[in-house]
């Protein structure tokens, strides 16, 4: 099953588990978004509709970033007229959770839940000397400074 959804003036394709990068959404509660354009929906094999009931797309985001920079340059030759300007346009990532039409729903499988790593602390070694102060370590000498070469007689 998949849907035609609109969102930020361009068309998506889309199922339950995709993930797409749209322009950058506003957000509800818990990182919940639901497209309401729905342009058409795939109920079985080779069949395509045109909702006309109530047809809606959930997702959620999984990431807000913006994109690679885009370099602008305007330049007119021969009136010293240069202008340069850079862009980064906002996105959205966002996973496809569940698409419903006409009664069925069909949502995307669970994905497994990311425990937190611990940390790996580095083993603590303590070396106890009666007696004596922590021993030093000697530096290496240095070599010798480089002589500089004679100059060449002519």
């Amino acid at each position: 099953m998949y849907a035609v959804i609109r969102s930020g003036g361009k068309q998506y394709r889309v199922a339950p588990g995709d993930v797409i990068r749209v322009e950058k959404l506003a957000t509800g509660t818990d990182n919940q978004v639901e497209f309401n354009d729905v342009l058409a929906v795939s109920a079985s094999e080779g069949e395509i509709a045109r909702p006309q009931s109530e047809a809606r797309v959930l997702g959620e985001v999984v990431e807000e970033s913006r994109g690679a920079k885009i370099i602008v340059f305007h330049y007119k030759r021969k009136k010293q007229y240069k202008k340069l300007r850079g862009h980064r346009q906002a996105y959205s990532a966002v996973r496809i959770t569940e698409i419903s039409y006409d009664g069925q729903s069909f949502k995307a499988p669970e994905l497994p839940k990311k425990e937190p790593k611990a940390k790996k602390l580095a083993p603590v070694v303590v070396e106890a000397q009666v007696g004596k102060s922590p021993a030093k370590k000697k530096s290496a000498k240095k070599s010798a400074a480089k002589k500089a070469t004679p100059k060449k007689k002519k």
